[in-house]
This record gives structure tokens, C-alpha cells and sequence, in this order.
């Protein structure tokens, strides 16, 4: 029987609330339907709960840093008012598009390395969760689970490589969060 993961790293846009493309504005933040009861189970269960963004909107000029905080502080907002909280954010403000080479813009690992740091993670009692191939790759790099959970934007392409690398695929990231606290 295995016990919760220590941490849970959540891909944002796509995940936890819908993608809405380039999100700038508070008006623009809709959390996905059961995603802060979710995120409270993980809360509850004394998961460090550790969202992990690209943000390339800042590098394309589309909104600024100062946007993307307004967006942040309203979207743990409206989790809090169900009871759920957001441990730590990380964000990549990049895109090669942009002429910005990162380490950091997922698939790259940066962002979950510098978290595993600041919070000392163990990397293998983690779990990625995203609706997308990027946002779960990095467990087959640092270790722990990944959980795909798709979303309209997650492509033909992103379910391969996630099945590929046996990644499991959930229906939504409650259904995600369920697999993860369920002993087995």
C-alpha cells in the first residue's frame, strides 16, 4: 500500500481553471468544475500543492508580469473561497519565439527542480498533473507520477508520449487527486 505523494506539481491553465489563451485579466479566471474541491482533498491530505506555469504571453508582449500576478492573486483567491490553497507558484515568463533560451519552460525541469529545492521534495513521492505532454514529462526525468489529464487543447501527440512513457491519464484532475490518495 503506498501512502499520498509529499507534493503535487498542477500545470495552471488547462488543469485547475480553463485555458483561455493568453489570460491577462482576473475577468478571464474560471476555475474547471471540481477543481477546488480537488485541490482541497490534496490540501487536507497535507500535500504541498505547487503550481507550475508557462506564462510565454509575457515574453510575446501579450500581458505583462505585473498581469499575470493580478490573474495569480485572484485565481488562489477564488480557491480559498472554497476552502482550497495554492502552496507555491512558479512561472516561466519565456518563449523561444521570443529569442528567450530557458531551462526552465516546461518540458524543461527548472521550475519543479528550483521547487524541489525550496520546499526539500523528494522528487520520487511527487506527482505531475497536466493536460499536456509538457506538463507531465517531467516525471520521467526527476521521478514520481504523472497523471495526463486532457483537456480540448491536449493534443493526439500528447497522449501518445504520455502513453508511451506510462503515464496514466485521468479524467479530470479530481478523478486525478483520487488515484493519488487512494491506497493501493
Amino acid at each position: 500500500m503506498t501512502s499520498a505523494p509529499d507534493a503535487v506539481f498542477l500545470d495552471r491553465d488547462g488543469t485547475v481553471m480553463v485555458d483561455a489563451h493568453y489570460i491577462k485579466s482576473p475577468s478571464q479566471v474560471r476555475l474547471l468544475p471540481g477543481a477546488a474541491h480537488a485541490v482541497k482533498k490534496l490540501n487536507d491530505a497535507g500535500v504541498k500543492v505547487i503550481v507550475v506555469t508557462n506564462q510565454s504571453g509575457i515574453a510575446r508582449g501579450l500581458f505583462t508580469v505585473e498581469d499575470y500576478e493580478k490573474v495569480r492573486t485572484h485565481f488562489e483567491a477564488l480557491l480559498g473561497k472554497e476552502g482550497a490553497r495554492i502552496d507555491a507558484s512558479y512561472y516561466c515568463p519565456h518563449h523561444p519565439s521570443a529569442g528567450d533560451a530557458c531551462d526552465c519552460r516546461k518540458p524543461g525541469t527548472k521550475m519543479f527542480e528550483d521547487a524541489i529545492h525550496d520546499w526539500t521534495i523528494d522528487p520520487a513521492r511527487a506527482a505531475y498533473i497536466g493536460d499536456r505532454w509538457r506538463d507531465v514529462a517531467a516525471s520521467t526525468k526527476l521521478g514520481g507520477r504523472g497523471i495526463l489529464v486532457p483537456s480540448p487543447i491536449t493534443t493526439d501527440d500528447d497522449r501518445r508520449l504520455a502513453g508511451e512513457a506510462g503515464i496514466e491519464t485521468a479524467s479530470s484532475l479530481a478523478d486525478a487527486v483520487d488515484r493519488l490518495l487512494r491506497p493501493y
